[in-house]
């Protein structure tokens, strides 16, 4: 199995910035796909960024240049990092961190980002 923990989520004014962590551990390695989805209100889940499984690295175009996905590992956990600047209310949504391992796709719970104007 794997777990998935994010953290980093709140509430900030346009123009700044968040940076989301999502901390995956159990049967992962740095390799696996993983990447960023995320929910507004009212909309369906759409993806942000994502590393695939062939080391390609995917933005949505709303997101480029604003946003970078990276990741590295430490003592037996990958973590996973969205870092957002710029942001707009528009990216206002819940932000859930998923990972393909082991034949299967596994997802946080999901953090908050808020964006006021």
């Amino acid at each position: 199995q794997v777990q998935l923990v994010e953290s980093g989520g709140g509430l900030v004014q346009a123009g700044g910035s968040l940076r989301l962590t999502c901390a995956a551990s159990g049967r992962i390695v740095v390799s696996n796909p993983m990447g960023w989805y995320r929910q507004a209100p009212g909309k369906q889940r759409e993806l942000v960024a994502s590393f695939t499984r062939t080391g390609y690295t995917y933005y949505q175009d709303s997101v480029k240049g604003r946003f970078t996905i990276s990741r590295d590992n430490a003592k037996n956990t990958v973590y996973l990092y969205l870092q957002m600047n710029s942001l707009k209310p528009d990216d206002t949504a819940v932000y859930t961190c998923y990972a393909q391992a082991i034949a299967q796709e596994f997802w946080g719970q999901g953090t908050q980002v808020t964006v006021s104007s």
